[in-house]
């Protein structure tokens, strides 16, 4: 069956570091575009960044680019965030999402179940 699973989240001290990986099974992970999302309390999911199915390109949230980086290997089927000079308003639940972009599977969606990053002042 379809999984994807995150690691990688956790608690660290404003400007630190974090990688959070998704390791995705169960599908072609070479013909989905993947994403990863964020979810603060008491506000909606939003993008955070997404990279092509071969990591061609890739496009940020305003909020993150120049210290978020996005990557993927597709021999590994995982896909990467490497988080560096966090802020507190980085907290929050961050999901991996696969979306199909290949004929026949363009319809299908996929979410993990999340992990959570803690960022304090």
């Amino acid at each position: 069956q379809v999984q994807l699973v995150e690691s990688g989240g956790g608690l660290v001290q404003a400007g630190g570091s974090l990688r959070l990986s998704c390791a995705a099974s169960g599908f072609t992970f070479s013909r989905y575009a993947m994403s990863w999302y964020r979810q603060a309390p008491g506000k909606e999911r939003e993008l955070v960044a997404r990279i092509t199915r071969a990591g061609g390109r890739t496009n940020y949230a305003d909020s993150v680019k120049g210290r978020f980086t996005i990557s993927r290997d597709n021999a590994k089927n995982a896909v990467y965030l490497q988080m560096n000079s966090l802020k507190p308003e980085d907290t929050g639940v961050y999901s991996c999402n696969a979306k199909g972009d290949w004929v026949g599977v363009r319809e299908n969606d996929y979410w993990g179940q999340g992990t959570q990053v803690t960022v304090s002042a």
